[in-house]
């Protein structure tokens, strides 16, 4: 019996590890966006997103290692996209603030679409 009250104990201080460890999405999932309605482009609302929010000194600058790596080029973006997009509609990222539904869907509408150098 105490062998099974400890493993409980252990596997809810475990949950609680983990998720204290990941940010909360103020804005909600929005990994299902109704894409149909956005229009968006890569050098129009994208780069100046991820420019602002991410590609920063302490995230995602030059010669960084954190996550994907640099986000500064089309070419480095693109090749993350799939990783931008889950941490984007998770609201993981950017991890110095939220983007907002509008902000998110920009995001992942463009890539969804192929993500585009346009």
């Amino acid at each position: 019996m105490k062998k099974i009250l400890s493993l409980t104990a252990c596997f809810i201080v475990f949950i609680a590890l983990a998720n204290s460890c990941t940010k909360d999405s103020k804005n909600g999932d929005s990994s299902t966006v109704d894409c149909s309605t956005v229009t968006t482009s890569f050098s129009g609302h994208v780069k100046p997103l991820i420019a602002s929010s991410c590609a920063k000194p302490d995230c995602h600058a030059a010669g960084t290692s954190n996550g994907p790596g640099p986000l500064t080029d089309y070419t480095q973006i693109f090749n993350a996209r799939a990783r931008i997009r889950t941490s984007v509609a998770n609201g993981s990222m950017p991890q110095d603030a939220s983007f907002s539904a509008a902000q998110k869907a920009l995001i992942t509408c463009w890539i969804d679409a192929g993500a585009p150098n346009n």
